[in-house]
């Protein structure tokens, strides 16, 4: 029997597990919606992908599969919504929880990242970028997974250590 694919915290436990790098894919879980990014290979640089609206467990695993399947990922990086004093709340628990179910559907490792601020630092930069309201609303969740797999990859390339 195959081990369960490592679920971890730890940059350096994730790292360790995929020595030889490889795409990844990012989630910013939301109640109604999954946002998207991906990175290169190498690490370097991640990108804001799409939107999926989110339905029941079988469906995103279908949908997040044929992603990681087209792309070629590695591995995922979902966003961990810790409270601002760093505790953990019921959402923090349901991103486990699909971590869990995830890992045990697709084989991979995932590493779960504080997403504290990720939102807002997207919002932020979406501003700048003089997009209208309705674009950002619908592009938010995606933008927001790529500002937490950037901080992943940062930190996944020794930056972070």
């Amino acid at each position: 029997m195959d081990p369960a694919p490592l679920i971890t915290d730890s940059a350096r436990d994730y790292a360790a597990a995929l020595p030889d790098g490889g795409a990844l894919l990012a989630l910013d879980l939301g109640t109604k919606t999954i946002g998207t990014a991906l990175c290169d290979a190498g690490w370097r640089f991640a990108s804001a992908h799409k939107t999926l609206e989110r339905g029941k467990f079988g469906r995103d695993r279908e949908l997040l599969s044929a992603l990681a399947r087209e792309r070629t990922v590695r591995g995922i990086v979902i966003g961990l919504p810790r409270n601002m004093d760093g505790s953990e709340g019921p959402r923090a628990q349901a991103s486990r929880a699909y971590a869990r179910n995830l890992s045990a559907a697709l084989g991979l490792p995932i590493l779960l990242w504080d997403e504290r601020w990720s939102t807002a630092s997207a919002e932020r930069a979406l501003i700048e970028q003089d997009m209208s309201r309705g674009k950002r609303k619908e592009r938010i969740d995606a933008h927001a997974a790529a500002v937490i797999l950037q901080a992943a990859i940062d930190a996944l390339s020794g930056s972070g250590f």
